[in-house]
């Protein structure tokens, strides 16, 4: 495990363009990485067809009959699709490149690699088996590979994610759940001399619902909302509008919080649909759960810790993330997670997105040490917490 030839694969991954809609980027980034990963010892690898699109899910299993089952899980599309202008890497120092997907999560899927390439070349006992997941519609919400998810979930005891860490080198012990919500008002049009006699502004009713809503975070704690978009009315200024429709954005820390949520958006919509002449309506939902924090995952983040200080590496902490990840997803589904398990780096999803190149090489030698830990069982899974978490 060298870190420049960690670096050599991470930079012919990110230069090929894999955006979530370039389905032919995807192809290609797909037969790249099933090259890669096919090497390893025993793989059977399958690329496997999502619903509604034509990209398709790589999965690769491993000892598929060992008694200790892990699930492996990653993403291989990113938010640069095939015109932006951000396409290529770049060496900013010995220590840092920058890149599309080099933090995000191209350099997670790296350390996955090169940590089960470490612990095949190290030697086992046969009593670790592993499935790896890489799907191409994470940044899309992960609703073609859901289903794998799903299904996944049930046959393993332990899913290790490779998001990148935080910014600080922290690792994710539980992530916000996130939905998506159109709000519609419709009023009655008529000549702006007119006023309220005729007319019925819907601009001005939605604007109050959405100055009520942006004080939910204040009155529900752990929530988060964001007006995204706001659309309405026509070119002609002396129109009432009649039409006016809005784009949230809403995250929640526990499941619960989606009852509260609901009801407060009931609360907020009460006043304006009393009112006659206006129809306002709150379609969406939360696509991704919360992945909550489990005490699987307080156990295995302990081993954690541990291979980290054997390798002397600097004390690992975690915390909670307002981001989503498929993790959410494989939690929901009843498989306990680590999560964020990848390198370190920062402003992704931008054009600044860059990587601690070091973090590639020190992130897969504490994944190679904890599956050592695991094979030679000087660390057992909880089993019994998962199906309590389930």
């Amino acid at each position: 495990m060298k870190l420049d030839l960690l670096r050599d694969r991470l930079v012919r991954w990110c230069n090929q363009n894999s955006g979530s809609h370039n389905y032919g980027g995807l192809e290609t980034m797909r037969a790249l990485l099933a090259a890669d990963f096919s090497k390893l010892p025993g793989a059977a690898v399958e690329h496997l067809p999502l619903a509604d699109t034509p990209a398709r899910l790589l999965r690769v299993r491993v000892r598929p009959d060992a008694p200790v089952q892990l699930l492996f899980s990653g993403h291989y599309d990113t938010v640069y699709g095939p015109d932006d202008p951000f396409q290529r890497c770049e060496q900013l120092s010995p220590e840092r490149l920058r890149g599309p997907g080099v933090i995000d999560m191209k350099g997670g899927l790296v350390v996955m690699l090169a940590a089960l390439e470490e612990f095949e070349r190290l030697g086992h006992n046969n009593r670790i088996g592993y499935e790896i997941l890489l799907n191409p519609d994470e940044e899309i919400g992960s609703h073609g590979a859901h289903p794998f998810f799903v299904e996944a979930a049930a046959r393993y005891q332990l899913g290790l994610v490779f998001e990148p860490a935080r910014p600080g080198g922290e690792l994710v012990h539980s992530r916000k759940g996130t939905g998506n919500f159109t709000v519609t008002c419709h009023g009655r049009a008529a000549h702006a001399a007119g006023g309220a006699k005729h007319g019925r502004n819907a601009i001005a009713a939605l604007a109050e619902f959405l100055v009520a809503a942006h004080r939910l975070p204040a009155e529900l704690d752990g929530v988060l909302l964001n007006i995204g978009a706001i659309r309405g009315g026509g070119p002609a200024t002396n129109v009432v509008p009649d039409f006016a429709e809005a784009k949230l954005d809403v995250r929640i820390t526990h499941l619960t919080d989606r009852t509260a949520v609901f009801a407060k958006f009931d609360d907020y919509a009460a006043p304006i649909r009393a009112r006659e002449g206006f129809r306002l309506e709150v379609a969406g939902g939360f696509s991704r759960p919360p992945m909550e924090r489990s005490a699987t995952a307080d156990a295995v983040f302990a081993a954690w810790q541990q291979c980290a200080g054997e390798l002397k590496l600097p004390p690992l902490q975690w915390i909670h993330a307002g981001g989503a990840s498929d993790a959410n997803n494989l939690a929901t589904a009843g498989l306990p997670c680590l999560d964020g398990l990848g390198p370190m780096g920062d402003r992704l999803h931008s054009p600044e997105e860059w990587i601690h190149l070091p973090s590639l090489f020190e992130r897969a030698q504490i994944a190679a040490r904890f599956l050592k830990k695991v094979d030679a069982g000087d660390f057992t899974v909880p089993t019994a917490g998962r199906n309590a978490e389930r």
